[in-house]
């Protein structure tokens, strides 16, 4: 038997074969190669000649900023915080304990002052109320001041400011004489003779200062004589 037609159709079978991958590979697009790395060229835009005006941003109204040390935030501010600044302390002044003095002498109304008449050796002990004018016969007291230092101690101090003037008696139809001032400054009940009253015919000193309301001037009234 012949072998000729069977090699024709496998030879024929083979270019149908051979014509279609041919065709296949036609219709594939080829193969790109990649494109090199270049950096795209940033496109500008044209610059207006009027920009249009921007609004700035507007503030976070819940944004809250925490204050530092010293900052107050008061309360009630919207959108933003406000800072105070923090007053300075003022340093305190410190405290200078003073010298505590002696207290202060406690004043009377009433002067009882003594005087002794140096002829008849009569002592006269009365009250003489402060700015009132007291007699005794040709004399005339006059206290300004009467006080006590330390009226509580066991010896207390009086002291007065007298004025002492002398007027003799007028004889009855005449006019009296003018006074005439025979002693002034302060005197002393716990050191008579310290400024001592001088005075040839009677002796005048200090011996307390009385208390309560003043009375109305009277007449001194004449004690016991003193011995002689």
């Amino acid at each position: 038997m012949d072998s000729r037609p069977g090699r024709l159709t496998a030879r024929l079978a083979l270019l149908g074969v051979l014509a279609w991958s041919i065709g296949l590979a036609r219709a594939q697009p080829p193969a790109q190669a990649p494109a090199p790395n270049v950096a795209p060229t940033p496109s500008v835009a044209p610059t207006p000649a009027n920009p249009p005006a921007v609004a700035p941003p507007a503030p976070a109204a819940n944004i809250i900023t925490a204050p530092v040390p010293g900052d107050v935030t008061l309360e009630g501010a919207p959108a933003n915080v406000v800072k105070a600044t923090p007053t300075p302390t003022p340093t305190p002044t410190p405290q200078v304990a003073l010298p505590v003095g002696p207290p202060a002498p406690v004043r009377s109304p009433i002067a009882v002052l003594r005087v002794l008449d140096k002829v008849t050796a009569e002592t006269m002990r009365f009250e003489a109320p402060v700015g009132r004018h007291v007699r005794y016969k040709s004399l005339i007291f006059t206290v300004s001041v009467c006080e006590t230092r330390g009226p509580n101690d066991a010896a207390p101090r009086p002291s007065a400011y007298v004025v002492i003037d002398s007027q003799p008696p007028a004889p009855p139809g005449y006019a009296p004489p003018p006074m005439r001032q025979v002693f002034k400054g302060w005197m002393f009940a716990g050191a008579p003779g310290l400024h001592p009253f001088e005075h040839p015919v009677y002796d005048a000193w200090l011996e307390v200062c009385g208390g309560g309301p003043a009375a109305p001037a009277a007449s001194p009234t004449p004690i016991a004589p003193a011995p002689a």
